[in-house]
Protein backbone atom coordinates (compact mmCIF):
# COMPACT_ATOMS: atom_id res chain seq x y z
CA UNK A 1 0.00 0.00 0.00
CA UNK A 2 1.09 3.56 -0.61
CA UNK A 3 1.34 5.98 2.70
CA UNK A 4 2.91 8.96 3.27
CA UNK A 5 5.62 9.01 5.44
CA UNK A 6 4.42 12.24 7.48
CA UNK A 7 1.69 9.96 8.12
CA UNK A 8 3.98 7.61 10.67
CA UNK A 9 5.17 8.81 13.55
CA UNK A 10 9.42 9.46 13.05
CA UNK A 11 11.29 7.51 15.60
CA UNK A 12 13.86 9.42 18.40
CA UNK A 13 17.30 9.02 16.55
CA UNK A 14 18.58 7.72 20.18
CA UNK A 15 16.25 4.34 19.33
CA UNK A 16 17.59 3.62 16.10
CA UNK A 17 20.24 0.39 16.06
CA UNK A 18 23.75 -0.13 14.35
CA UNK A 19 21.20 -2.51 11.62
CA UNK A 20 19.18 0.77 10.96
CA UNK A 21 16.09 -0.31 12.60
CA UNK A 22 13.92 2.53 14.48
CA UNK A 23 12.27 1.18 17.24
CA UNK A 24 9.08 2.50 18.59
CA UNK A 25 6.71 1.92 21.41
CA UNK A 26 4.41 0.27 18.54
CA UNK A 27 6.91 -1.92 16.67
CA UNK A 28 10.05 -1.38 14.20
CA UNK A 29 10.69 0.26 11.09
CA UNK A 30 13.15 -0.45 8.65
CA UNK A 31 13.99 2.58 6.32
CA UNK A 32 15.82 2.18 2.90
CA UNK A 33 18.39 4.00 1.75
CA UNK A 34 16.79 7.25 -0.29
CA UNK A 35 16.92 7.44 -3.82
CA UNK A 36 15.73 9.83 -6.47
CA UNK A 37 14.46 8.79 -10.04
CA UNK A 38 15.39 10.18 -13.21
CA UNK A 39 12.17 11.89 -14.06
CA UNK A 40 11.55 12.81 -10.47
CA UNK A 41 13.55 15.48 -7.94
CA UNK A 42 11.65 13.82 -5.48
CA UNK A 43 13.57 11.38 -3.14
CA UNK A 44 11.44 8.19 -2.17
CA UNK A 45 12.68 5.55 -0.09
CA UNK A 46 10.85 2.22 1.45
CA UNK A 47 9.57 1.92 4.93
CA UNK A 48 8.61 -1.30 6.43
CA UNK A 49 6.47 -1.86 10.02
CA UNK A 50 6.95 -5.07 12.09
CA UNK A 51 4.12 -4.90 14.81
CA UNK A 52 5.51 -5.34 18.31
CA UNK A 53 3.80 -8.62 19.66
CA UNK A 54 2.00 -8.41 22.78
CA UNK A 55 3.37 -9.85 26.04
CA UNK A 56 0.39 -12.48 25.74
CA UNK A 57 1.62 -13.63 22.44
CA UNK A 58 2.30 -17.36 22.47
CA UNK A 59 4.71 -16.69 19.36
CA UNK A 60 6.66 -14.33 21.24
CA UNK A 61 9.39 -16.16 22.40
CA UNK A 62 10.81 -13.35 25.10
CA UNK A 63 7.24 -14.02 26.95
CA UNK A 64 6.82 -17.85 26.09
CA UNK A 65 10.34 -18.06 27.97
CA UNK A 66 9.64 -16.15 30.72
CA UNK A 67 9.83 -18.23 34.02
CA UNK A 68 7.15 -16.22 35.20
CA UNK A 69 4.67 -17.12 32.73
CA UNK A 70 2.52 -19.65 34.96
CA UNK A 71 2.23 -17.03 37.38
CA UNK A 72 0.50 -15.44 35.03
CA UNK A 73 -1.99 -18.00 34.26
CA UNK A 74 -2.37 -18.97 38.12
CA UNK A 75 -3.73 -15.43 38.53
CA UNK A 76 -6.18 -15.49 35.19
CA UNK A 77 -7.90 -18.96 36.53
CA UNK A 78 -7.51 -17.45 40.06
CA UNK A 79 -10.09 -13.82 39.12
CA UNK A 80 -12.23 -16.84 36.93
CA UNK A 81 -13.16 -18.79 40.51
CA UNK A 82 -13.57 -15.76 42.15
CA UNK A 83 -16.05 -14.10 39.91
CA UNK A 84 -18.22 -17.71 40.02
CA UNK A 85 -17.61 -17.91 43.45
CA UNK A 86 -19.03 -14.17 43.84
CA UNK A 87 -21.93 -15.42 41.65
CA UNK A 88 -23.01 -18.48 43.25
CA UNK A 89 -23.09 -16.00 46.65
CA UNK A 90 -25.48 -13.96 45.03
CA UNK A 91 -27.83 -16.26 44.00
CA UNK A 92 -27.90 -17.92 47.17
CA UNK A 93 -28.22 -14.53 49.27
CA UNK A 94 -29.71 -12.11 47.11
CA UNK A 95 -31.85 -14.55 44.74
CA UNK A 96 -30.22 -13.20 41.67
CA UNK A 97 -26.01 -13.29 40.47
CA UNK A 98 -25.65 -9.39 40.57
CA UNK A 99 -26.67 -6.51 43.06
CA UNK A 100 -28.14 -3.50 40.69
CA UNK A 101 -27.72 -0.99 43.91
CA UNK A 102 -24.60 0.65 42.31
CA UNK A 103 -26.29 0.66 38.94
CA UNK A 104 -29.58 1.87 40.60
CA UNK A 105 -27.33 5.15 42.01
CA UNK A 106 -25.30 5.29 38.63
CA UNK A 107 -28.46 6.12 36.81
CA UNK A 108 -29.76 8.90 39.42
CA UNK A 109 -31.07 11.59 37.88
CA UNK A 110 -29.34 10.94 34.39
CA UNK A 111 -31.50 13.03 32.25
CA UNK A 112 -30.45 16.46 34.29
CA UNK A 113 -26.77 14.88 34.14
CA UNK A 114 -26.73 14.49 30.21
CA UNK A 115 -29.08 17.81 29.77
CA UNK A 116 -25.95 19.50 32.12
CA UNK A 117 -23.64 17.96 30.26
CA UNK A 118 -24.62 18.90 27.00
CA UNK A 119 -24.44 22.25 27.60
CA UNK A 120 -21.05 22.14 28.79
CA UNK A 121 -20.07 20.76 26.12
CA UNK A 122 -21.99 23.37 24.27
CA UNK A 123 -20.37 26.34 26.00
CA UNK A 124 -16.78 25.25 24.48
CA UNK A 125 -17.88 26.79 21.35
CA UNK A 126 -17.83 30.29 23.06
CA UNK A 127 -14.01 29.72 21.93
CA UNK A 128 -14.76 29.76 18.15
CA UNK A 129 -15.39 34.00 18.88
CA UNK A 130 -12.80 34.02 20.89
CA UNK A 131 -10.67 32.73 17.71
CA UNK A 132 -12.66 35.25 15.28
CA UNK A 133 -11.23 38.50 17.67
CA UNK A 134 -8.02 37.17 17.65
CA UNK A 135 -8.48 36.61 13.56
CA UNK A 136 -9.99 40.64 13.04
CA UNK A 137 -7.36 41.73 15.23
CA UNK A 138 -10.20 42.86 18.09
CA UNK A 139 -8.16 41.94 20.73
CA UNK A 140 -4.58 40.90 20.95
CA UNK A 141 -3.76 37.93 22.52
CA UNK A 142 -1.08 39.09 24.69
CA UNK A 143 -2.00 39.89 27.19
CA UNK A 144 -5.75 40.47 26.65
CA UNK A 145 -6.70 37.34 25.49
CA UNK A 146 -4.27 35.49 27.85
CA UNK A 147 -6.48 37.16 30.63
CA UNK A 148 -9.97 36.60 28.58
CA UNK A 149 -8.84 32.65 28.29
CA UNK A 150 -8.31 31.85 31.55
CA UNK A 151 -11.48 33.68 33.30
CA UNK A 152 -13.53 31.75 30.93
CA UNK A 153 -11.94 28.89 32.09
CA UNK A 154 -11.75 29.25 35.63
CA UNK A 155 -15.97 30.36 35.34
CA UNK A 156 -16.54 27.01 34.12
CA UNK A 157 -15.16 25.19 36.15
CA UNK A 158 -16.45 27.06 38.62
CA UNK A 159 -20.18 26.69 37.24
CA UNK A 160 -19.88 23.14 36.90
CA UNK A 161 -18.67 22.42 40.63
CA UNK A 162 -21.38 24.61 41.94
CA UNK A 163 -24.25 22.67 39.83
CA UNK A 164 -22.84 19.64 41.43
CA UNK A 165 -23.07 21.33 44.83
CA UNK A 166 -26.61 22.33 44.32
CA UNK A 167 -28.24 19.16 42.85
CA UNK A 168 -26.50 17.33 45.92
CA UNK A 169 -25.54 14.06 43.70
CA UNK A 170 -24.19 11.17 45.08
CA UNK A 171 -19.89 11.04 43.76
CA UNK A 172 -20.54 8.74 40.36
CA UNK A 173 -22.78 12.14 38.82
CA UNK A 174 -20.66 14.53 40.82
CA UNK A 175 -17.39 12.71 39.54
CA UNK A 176 -18.29 12.78 36.15
CA UNK A 177 -19.33 16.25 35.60
CA UNK A 178 -16.19 17.42 37.06
CA UNK A 179 -13.60 15.56 35.60
CA UNK A 180 -15.54 16.20 32.12
CA UNK A 181 -15.21 19.87 32.41
CA UNK A 182 -11.49 19.58 33.36
CA UNK A 183 -11.46 17.57 29.80
CA UNK A 184 -13.45 20.10 28.46
CA UNK A 185 -11.48 23.07 29.93
CA UNK A 186 -8.09 21.47 28.91
CA UNK A 187 -9.41 21.13 25.40
CA UNK A 188 -10.58 25.00 25.29
CA UNK A 189 -7.14 25.79 26.36
CA UNK A 190 -5.15 24.50 23.69
CA UNK A 191 -7.54 25.81 20.67
CA UNK A 192 -7.01 29.17 22.67
CA UNK A 193 -3.48 28.95 22.83
CA UNK A 194 -2.86 27.62 19.28
CA UNK A 195 -4.68 30.72 17.54
CA UNK A 196 -3.46 32.79 20.00
CA UNK A 197 0.16 31.53 19.10
CA UNK A 198 -0.61 31.65 15.63
CA UNK A 199 -2.10 35.46 15.59
CA UNK A 200 1.72 36.11 16.50
CA UNK A 201 3.22 34.31 13.75
CA UNK A 202 0.89 35.67 11.82
CA UNK A 203 1.81 39.33 12.94
CA UNK A 204 5.20 39.01 12.55
CA UNK A 205 5.11 37.48 9.16
CA UNK A 206 3.56 40.51 8.18
CA UNK A 207 6.42 42.64 9.47
CA UNK A 208 8.92 40.63 8.36
CA UNK A 209 7.54 40.97 4.85
CA UNK A 210 7.51 44.41 5.17
CA UNK A 211 11.04 44.92 6.43
CA UNK A 212 11.72 42.50 2.86
CA UNK A 213 9.85 44.94 1.09
CA UNK A 214 11.76 48.05 2.45
CA UNK A 215 15.33 46.22 2.28
CA UNK A 216 14.69 45.73 -1.73
CA UNK A 217 14.36 49.18 -2.19
CA UNK A 218 18.06 49.52 -2.08
CA UNK A 219 18.24 46.69 -4.80
CA UNK A 220 16.31 48.13 -7.39
CA UNK A 221 13.06 47.71 -5.70
CA UNK A 222 10.96 44.76 -5.52
CA UNK A 223 9.89 43.42 -9.44
CA UNK A 224 13.74 43.81 -9.83
CA UNK A 225 14.78 42.00 -6.53
CA UNK A 226 12.11 38.95 -7.87
CA UNK A 227 14.01 39.23 -11.74
CA UNK A 228 17.73 38.90 -9.71
CA UNK A 229 16.84 36.01 -7.30
CA UNK A 230 15.20 34.17 -10.81
CA UNK A 231 18.59 35.22 -12.23
CA UNK A 232 20.49 33.85 -9.53
CA UNK A 233 18.04 30.41 -9.21
CA UNK A 234 18.70 29.90 -12.52
CA UNK A 235 22.36 30.35 -12.72
CA UNK A 236 22.19 27.38 -9.93
CA UNK A 237 20.75 25.19 -11.39
CA UNK A 238 22.35 25.56 -15.02
CA UNK A 239 25.77 24.49 -12.66
CA UNK A 240 24.27 21.79 -10.96
CA UNK A 241 23.14 20.81 -14.33
CA UNK A 242 26.82 20.74 -15.63
CA UNK A 243 28.66 19.21 -12.61
CA UNK A 244 25.94 16.31 -12.60
CA UNK A 245 26.20 15.77 -16.72
CA UNK A 246 30.31 15.71 -16.13
CA UNK A 247 29.99 13.23 -13.47
CA UNK A 248 27.79 11.05 -15.36
CA UNK A 249 30.58 11.47 -18.07
CA UNK A 250 33.76 10.33 -15.55
CA UNK A 251 34.69 7.03 -16.40
CA UNK A 252 34.24 6.36 -12.23
CA UNK A 253 30.31 7.18 -13.12
CA UNK A 254 27.95 4.22 -14.70
CA UNK A 255 26.10 5.89 -17.54
CA UNK A 256 22.31 5.53 -16.53
CA UNK A 257 23.00 5.37 -12.51
CA UNK A 258 20.15 7.36 -11.13
CA UNK A 259 21.05 10.79 -9.40
CA UNK A 260 21.05 9.65 -5.66
CA UNK A 261 22.74 10.78 -2.64
CA UNK A 262 25.88 9.70 -1.44
CA UNK A 263 26.12 5.80 0.28
CA UNK A 264 22.26 4.96 -1.64
CA UNK A 265 21.25 1.99 -3.39
CA UNK A 266 22.29 2.50 -7.19
CA UNK A 267 21.49 0.34 -10.44
CA UNK A 268 21.31 1.16 -14.16
CA UNK A 269 17.46 1.89 -14.26
CA UNK A 270 14.95 3.60 -11.54
CA UNK A 271 13.13 0.47 -11.91
CA UNK A 272 15.87 -1.35 -11.33
CA UNK A 273 16.36 0.67 -7.87
CA UNK A 274 13.31 0.25 -6.77
CA UNK A 275 13.02 -3.77 -7.36
CA UNK A 276 16.23 -4.25 -5.40
CA UNK A 277 15.38 -1.71 -2.43
CA UNK A 278 12.02 -3.67 -2.39
CA UNK A 279 13.82 -7.54 -2.48
CA UNK A 280 15.64 -5.67 0.07
CA UNK A 281 13.01 -5.16 2.92
CA UNK A 282 11.06 -7.86 1.37
CA UNK A 283 13.47 -10.24 3.18
CA UNK A 284 13.22 -8.58 5.97
CA UNK A 285 9.81 -8.75 6.39
CA UNK A 286 9.52 -12.15 5.71
CA UNK A 287 11.74 -12.55 8.28
CA UNK A 288 10.03 -10.52 10.77
CA UNK A 289 6.11 -10.52 9.86
CA UNK A 290 6.01 -6.82 8.66
CA UNK A 291 4.29 -5.60 6.10
CA UNK A 292 6.05 -3.56 3.02
CA UNK A 293 5.03 -0.16 2.66
CA UNK A 294 6.36 2.31 -0.24
CA UNK A 295 6.86 5.91 1.59
CA UNK A 296 8.03 9.39 0.26
CA UNK A 297 10.97 10.62 2.17
CA UNK A 298 9.80 13.13 5.10
CA UNK A 299 9.06 16.92 3.26
CA UNK A 300 12.36 18.48 5.53
CA UNK A 301 14.71 16.32 3.39
CA UNK A 302 12.83 16.52 -0.08
CA UNK A 303 14.41 18.91 -2.39
CA UNK A 304 12.32 21.87 -2.81
CA UNK A 305 11.78 24.87 -5.93
CA UNK A 306 11.78 27.91 -4.43
CA UNK A 307 10.65 29.13 -7.66
CA UNK A 308 7.29 28.69 -6.46
CA UNK A 309 5.71 31.03 -3.59
CA UNK A 310 3.47 28.29 -2.19
CA UNK A 311 2.78 27.32 1.56
CA UNK A 312 5.19 24.10 1.40
CA UNK A 313 7.79 26.41 -0.94
CA UNK A 314 10.08 28.95 0.28
CA UNK A 315 9.58 32.40 -1.40
CA UNK A 316 11.34 33.39 -4.32
CA UNK A 317 13.64 35.98 -2.98
CA UNK A 318 15.87 33.14 -0.83
CA UNK A 319 17.98 32.72 -3.91
CA UNK A 320 18.54 36.65 -4.22
CA UNK A 321 22.51 37.00 -4.22
CA UNK A 322 22.50 39.84 -1.60
CA UNK A 323 22.48 37.69 1.58
CA UNK A 324 20.53 40.40 3.62
CA UNK A 325 17.80 39.56 1.09
CA UNK A 326 17.29 36.45 1.44
CA UNK A 327 17.84 35.91 5.29
CA UNK A 328 14.32 37.82 5.74
CA UNK A 329 13.10 35.67 2.98
CA UNK A 330 13.98 32.51 4.38
CA UNK A 331 12.41 33.76 7.45
CA UNK A 332 9.30 35.26 6.39
CA UNK A 333 9.07 31.73 4.78
CA UNK A 334 9.67 29.61 7.83
CA UNK A 335 7.16 32.37 9.61
CA UNK A 336 4.79 31.08 6.72
CA UNK A 337 4.90 27.42 6.89
CA UNK A 338 4.17 27.64 10.50
CA UNK A 339 1.22 29.16 9.79
CA UNK A 340 0.10 26.30 7.49
CA UNK A 341 -0.24 22.88 8.37
CA UNK A 342 1.61 19.89 6.96
CA UNK A 343 -1.30 18.30 4.78
CA UNK A 344 -2.67 16.90 2.61
CA UNK A 345 -5.43 20.32 2.97
CA UNK A 346 -2.63 22.46 3.97
CA UNK A 347 -5.20 24.12 6.04
CA UNK A 348 -3.57 27.97 6.76
CA UNK A 349 -4.33 29.92 9.75
CA UNK A 350 -6.93 31.62 10.06
CA UNK A 351 -9.06 29.85 7.85
CA UNK A 352 -9.10 26.82 10.38
CA UNK A 353 -11.67 29.47 12.38
CA UNK A 354 -14.83 28.14 11.91
CA UNK A 355 -17.68 26.16 14.20
CA UNK A 356 -17.08 23.06 11.83
CA UNK A 357 -13.11 23.23 12.55
CA UNK A 358 -13.81 23.13 15.98
CA UNK A 359 -16.72 20.42 16.38
CA UNK A 360 -14.23 18.43 14.46
CA UNK A 361 -11.66 18.93 17.90
CA UNK A 362 -14.09 18.08 19.91
CA UNK A 363 -14.91 14.55 18.78
CA UNK A 364 -11.10 13.85 17.98
CA UNK A 365 -9.99 12.16 21.14
CA UNK A 366 -6.74 14.61 21.91
CA UNK A 367 -6.33 17.36 24.07
CA UNK A 368 -3.74 19.06 21.96
CA UNK A 369 -5.28 21.26 19.45
CA UNK A 370 -3.98 20.93 15.59
CA UNK A 371 -4.73 23.06 11.81
CA UNK A 372 -5.14 19.58 10.60
CA UNK A 373 -5.32 15.83 11.88
CA UNK A 374 -3.59 13.06 9.41
CA UNK A 375 -6.59 11.02 8.05
CA UNK A 376 -6.76 7.52 6.47
CA UNK A 377 -9.34 6.88 3.41
CA UNK A 378 -10.67 3.29 4.41
CA UNK A 379 -11.27 1.28 7.96
CA UNK A 380 -8.13 -0.14 9.81
CA UNK A 381 -8.58 -3.70 10.64
CA UNK A 382 -6.44 -4.23 14.00
CA UNK A 383 -7.17 -7.95 14.26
Amino acid sequence: MTQSAAAIPPAPLSNRSDSGRFKTSDGTLYVSKPYRSKTSKKLRALITFTPRKSHFDISNESSGTNEFRGFFSLFWISIFIFTVREYVRGIESNGRPLNLDFATMFSQDAVVLAISDGVLVLSTGLCVPFAIALKKRWIVYHWTGVVIQHLFQTLILFAAISWTLNRKWPWVQSGFLTLHSLVMIMKMHSYMTVNGHLQRVSIHSEETLEELRQTTHSFGGWDQAMQDAKLHRAGLDAAAALSSSSHSTSPSATPGTPDVPAGSTTSYTDTATAHALRKRLTTVAQATGGDIVVADVPADTVERDPRKDTPFEPHTLVDHPEEQVAELAREYSDLRSELTSPGPILVTWPNNITLKNFAVYQLIPTLVYELEYPRTDRWISFS
